[in-house]
């Protein structure tokens, strides 16, 4: 008993240990909220491109509507490892007229910067 008390102690005290840097599996490189999904907006995943010597990822929404949605995004960057990049990126905004599409882009001037992952939600 005193085994499994002291394995969990260990267990609770690695798990509240903690990194600035975040490994994440980076495969997905497009989530999207099934709001957004129902507002009528679709995309494609990013497509990276290196743009003036930085890292740059774009993606155009498509509203299907007939009316205007506001879709909140976040562009992740992340290195080969699968560890995110800082600093941070900050949520941003669009409105997307209906029947209309928008590019969203996002430039890193961090060289290591291989992966992208785009967030979309209302």
């Amino acid at each position: 008993m005193r085994a499994i008390v002291t394995g969990l102690t260990l267990l609770a005290l690695l798990s509240g240990c903690s990194s600035d840097r975040t490994t994440i599996n980076t495969s997905q490189s497009l989530v999207m909220e099934s709001s957004v999904l129902s507002a009528g907006i679709t995309t494609d995943e990013p497509v990276m491109s290196e743009h003036d010597g930085q890292q740059r990822a774009s993606s155009v929404l498509f509203n299907q509507q007939e009316k205007a949605v506001t879709v909140h995004y976040r562009f992740y960057w992340y290195d080969d490892k699968g560890l995110e990049i800082l600093p941070f990126e900050r949520p941003r905004t669009v409105s997307v007229r209906p029947h209309d599409k928008v590019e969203i882009s996002s430039q890193t001037g961090n060289l290591t910067a291989s992966k992208v992952r785009l967030y979309l939600y209302l």
